[in-house]
């Protein structure tokens, strides 16, 4: 399997203080891999790096084939990698409509009706909503605006960060099914980081897990999940 995206042995520092060492992943068109890890690890950092935030130190990242770590992230989301942040980072004074237009900046004004009846079929509670001002959703409602925003640039990877922090369970599940969906229906990559590792395992083909900024374990969804250390850590038991 051809691999998208391609992060290879990269380094990142906040400062004096280095927070990725040596990191290399892969995520081919169509995947889901996950991140996983505890508070700390890196994960937020790797995501940041891979979409321009932060530079990358030491490393290369590449996207369709094409080197990418030196872009800034306008050109990397026109590139089609979008980044959900951690917090959700809506737009609480605009409208739920005014949002998602927001978020098709790199497209053509046309697409914008296209895209906003796109987003809101994954996620219809958002199209009972268009006029409502984003502060006033629930944290859920909020998460579920955060990825139809990011899917209004039509992107090929979508990067999450935590996607089911501060969100009712039922509301997760929901989440995360929807997550499903949108990779089958437009055969899009997704890289996942995520702390609750049984959802993130139950939805990714593949995962890494970081420890103090470096890749430890990685493999298959379903060899991650029968790992005995990692169940210890991150299944309980």
């Amino acid at each position: 399997m051809t691999a998208l995206l391609q992060v290879d042995a990269v380094s990142a520092r906040y400062g004096e203080v280095q927070a990725l060492h040596g990191v290399s992943l892969e995520v081919a068109t169509g995947e889901i891999v996950c991140v996983l890890g505890a508070n700390g690890a890196g994960k937020t950092t790797l995501l940041r790096v891979i979409s321009g935030l932060l530079p990358a130190h030491q490393g290369r990242i590449a996207f369709d084939g094409q080197a990418m770590h030196a872009l800034p992230p306008e050109a990397i989301v026109r590139a089609g990698v979008v980044h959900v942040p951690q917090g959700r980072m809506v737009f609480t004074s605009l409208t739920v409509h005014d949002n998602l237009v927001m978020g098709g900046f790199t497209r053509p004004a046309t697409d914008a009706k296209a895209g906003i009846e796109r987003a809101v079929a994954y996620f219809p509670r958002l199209g009972e909503r268009l006029k409502q001002r984003a502060g006033t959703l629930s944290g859920g409602e909020q998460q579920m605006l955060a990825i139809a925003r990011a899917l209004m640039s039509r992107p090929r990877l979508l990067m999450l960060d935590e996607p089911s922090m501060g969100v009712a369970p039922v509301i997760k599940e929901f989440i995360f099914e929807k997550l499903a969906e949108i990779r089958r229906q437009e055969h899009m990559a997704i890289l996942l980081v995520e702390q609750d590792a049984e959802v993130a395992l139950a939805v990714a083909d593949r995962g890494y897990v970081l420890e103090t900024g470096a890749v430890v374990l990685q493999g298959t969804a379903a060899k991650l999940q029968a790992d005995d250390e990692l169940r210890k850590a991150y299944l309980g038991g």
